[in-house]
C-alpha cells in the first residue's frame, strides 16, 4: 500500500523544513509552494535596485534586504520572499526567529511570466494587510514598466506608473528616485 504524502502543515513544520531546503517556498494556510528560479533579466532587475538603494539609504537609517529574506505577514499567515524590501528604523521579527522579517515599508516585487497575475492581484492582496507597508512597486521583467502602488492616509491605494528609460522612478516611501536606465542597464533586451 502506497503512503500519501502529507499536503497540509503547521507553520511550524513549514519553518523546520525551510531551514534544511534546497530550495525557497511560500507558506499560506498551511500549504506549502516552491518558488521558481528567476531568469537572468530579472535577477539582476532585483540585484541593481538592492544595490543601487542601499548607499543611499544606510545613511536613512534604513536597510534594504534581498529575496534572501523571509517576510511573515501575520494578519493572514502568509510566509513569502519578495525580490527587494527595505525597512526603516528597527527591524521586527517573527518571535524566536533571526531569519523573517515583519515590518517592510517598501515591497519590490519583479514581475515575470508565472508570477505577473498573483503579484498584481493576490499577493498585492496579502501585503495590503501589513501595517507598515506604505509602498509596493512591481517592475516589469521583459520591458521598461515600473509601477508604484502607495498608501494614502485614507488607507487606500493610488498608482503612478514609468514606462519611459529616461524617466525617473519615484519611491515615495523612501524619498528617491532611480532612473529607469539604471534600473534595466544590464538586461538583455536593451539595445
Amino acid at each position: 500500500m502506497l503512503r500519501r504524502k502529507k499536503s497540509q502543515f503547521t507553520a511550524e513544520e513549514y519553518l523546520a523544513m525551510e531551514t534544511v531546503a534546497e530550495y525557497k517556498s511560500e507558506f499560506f494556510r498551511g500549504e506549502i509552494f516552491a518558488l521558481a528560479g528567476g531568469t537572468l533579466d530579472h535577477n539582476g532587475i532585483a540585484l541593481e535596485l538592492a544595490i543601487e538603494l542601499s548607499p543611499i539609504l544606510g545613511s536613512k537609517g534604513c536597510r534594504v534586504l534581498n529575496s534572501d529574506n523571509r517576510l511573515f505577514i501575520q494578519q493572514s499567515g502568509l510566509y513569502t520572499y519578495p525580490d527587494v524590501m527595505v525597512i526603516c528604523g528597527k527591524i521586527q521579527l517573527l518571535e524566536r526567529r533571526k531569519d523573517t522579517v515583519t515590518n517592510p515599508l517598501l515591497i519590490i516585487e519583479v514581475l515575470s511570466d508565472s508570477t505577473r497575475d498573483y503579484d498584481r492581484g493576490a499577493k498585492f492582496d496579502l501585503y495590503k494587510q501589513l501595517p507598515s507597508l506604505q509602498e509596493y512597486v512591481l517592475i516589469e521583467s521583459e520591458r521598461a514598466r515600473v509601477e508604484c502602488y502607495r498608501r494614502t492616509a485614507d488607507d487606500r491605494w493610488t498608482i503612478e506608473a514609468f514606462d519611459d528609460l529616461d524617466a525617473l522612478a519615484r519611491f515615495d516611501s523612501i524619498g528617491c528616485e532611480i532612473p529607469l536606465r539604471r534600473i534595466y542597464h544590464e538586461v538583455s533586451w536593451l539595445d
